[in-house]
């Protein structure tokens, strides 16, 4: 995407604060501008990575962004909780960035995967708990990486596979990692004292992993298989669903259910013990690029290629959000040809546009013009922002984008973003104007 059109909810918020507190919570949660490819619970907060290139961090109770987190220059490949209340997200740009204490920006950043990071795993390897923070990251560049922060800190290579890696999961203790390869290869890696088994040869490319207590390993696979295996890498059992290539998995904290989505179908749940299909759940929001169970073992979250973040009923095997999928007024207008719905495509992130919707990470949008800065309704500002007397129109909205939101609006918190093209500006808030208006 051009830097020009990635003005990604620059627009007149100019903060990541979140909410207030009075805010309802959401029936479904909206705010990315992608497919939401990554999901991790931490607690009573949800974090999510996007194809967008954001993180966003979630208040799971009233289902809305606390915090939309921007650094990546490319799509969010996965996401991973660390202790401490950290968390780490990779991308496809190599990066790997560890986030801690409500900041803005990452406290460390690894830049040494030679091609797109695809998967995050917790460690708890050579070090005592509460003393550093471990992440092994795994990479198309065939490595597996263990890096320790916070004693001095330290990073290598701990397997190689003969090619890509495109799925790891830490053992119970997390003192171990399983890694796999699109030659269904699976190895084991000992973290804390070194050796391992594998890669153990395979047929098919696994996709996700997930690592049971007791040590089965737990694989979705491209033919639309979920094969188990033993905590040494023998297959023990293989559960067929319609030959859909899988996506996503998840295991339940109890270690009783597995959710699996494919790219074509819907989430299946099985039982583990007796490995059967319980359940198949279909609705809106297909393919299914991302599963996480809550913590109550029960509640399943998932992240489609809508861009929405949904919740299910695990055990009932019903949906607990809306049935019917949000209509896109930006994807219409861009699809009739308008020049300013597609600059705003990105925005879609963060805010909104019809009176119904409300706040996300940004201010509703909807009554923009005629609008003085920083006095949207139930949105918390940067202190900066409801002091200036700036009144949101044509020449203003474009001004912002002219010279970007550090210069145009001072004490922003918002990265610099800018539309060079004036055709383009034009565009937009031409746009803008017709479909924010009140009615």
């Amino acid at each position: 995407m051009r830097r020009g059109y990635a003005i990604a909810c620059a627009l007149f918020a100019a903060a990541w604060p979140g909410f207030a507190q009075d805010a309802l919570a959401q029936d479904v949660m909206r705010g990315h501008g992608g497919p939401v490819r990554a999901l991790a619970v931490s607690g009573a907060a949800l974090i999510s990575g996007s194809f967008d290139s954001t993180v966003i961090v979630w208040d799971l109770d009233r289902g809305v962004a606390k915090r939309v987190l921007r650094f990546h220059e490319g799509p969010v490949n996965a996401v991973a909780v660390l202790d401490k209340g950290c968390f780490a997200s990779g991308g496809e740009d190599k990066k790997v960035a560890l986030w801690c204490e409500d900041r803005e920006m990452p406290v460390y950043v690894l830049k040494d995967h030679e091609a797109p990071v695809t998967s995050l795993a917790s460690s708890a390897a050579g070090f005592p708990d509460g003393v550093a923070l471990g992440l092994v990251s795994a990479s198309f560049d065939g490595t597996v990486r263990d890096s320790v922060f916070g004693t001095g800190g330290r990073q290598m290579i701990v397997m190689k596979h003969k090619g890509a890696v495109t799925a790891i999961a830490s053992t119970p203790d997390r003192k171990g990692v399983i890694s796999a390869g699109p030659d269904g290869a699976l190895a084991f890696t000992n973290l804390d004292a070194g050796g391992g088994w594998g890669p153990l040869p395979g047929q098919v490319t696994i996709t996700a992993l997930a690592v049971a207590p007791d040590g089965e390993i737990v694989a979705a696979c491209a033919d639309g298989n979920v094969r188990l295996h033993s905590a040494l890498g023998a297959m023990t059992a293989e559960i067929e669903l319609d030959g859909t290539p899988l996506s996503s998995l998840a295991l339940s904290p109890d270690d009783k259910l597995i959710a699996t989505a494919g790219l074509r179908g819907g989430i299946a749940i099985i039982d583990r013990a007796s490995r059967k299909i319980v359940h198949r759940m279909t609705g809106p929001g297909l393919p299914v690029w991302s599963l996480v169970f809550d913590t109550d073992s029960r509640t399943l979250i998932s992240g489609g290629a809508d861009r929405v973040i949904r919740k299910w009923d695990a055990i009932e095997g019903k949906a607990l959000t809306s049935a019917l999928p949000e209509r896109d007024i930006v994807a219409e207008a861009v699809a009739s040809g308008e020049r300013g719905a597609r600059v705003f495509r990105a925005c879609q992130a963060c805010h909104t546009l019809s009176p119904d919707d409300g706040n996300r990470a940004g201010p509703t949008l909807h009554g923009i013009f005629g609008r003085r800065i920083g006095t949207a309704t139930g949105y918390a500002y940067s202190e900066a922002l409801p002091k200036m007397g700036i009144v949101w129109n044509r020449e203003t909205i474009a001004r912002l984008f002219e010279i970007g939101p550090n210069a145009y609006t001072p004490g922003t918190k918002m990265p610099e973003q800018t539309i060079t093209d004036a055709a383009d500006r034009q565009a937009l808030v031409e746009w803008l104007e017709r479909v924010t208006a009140s009615r």
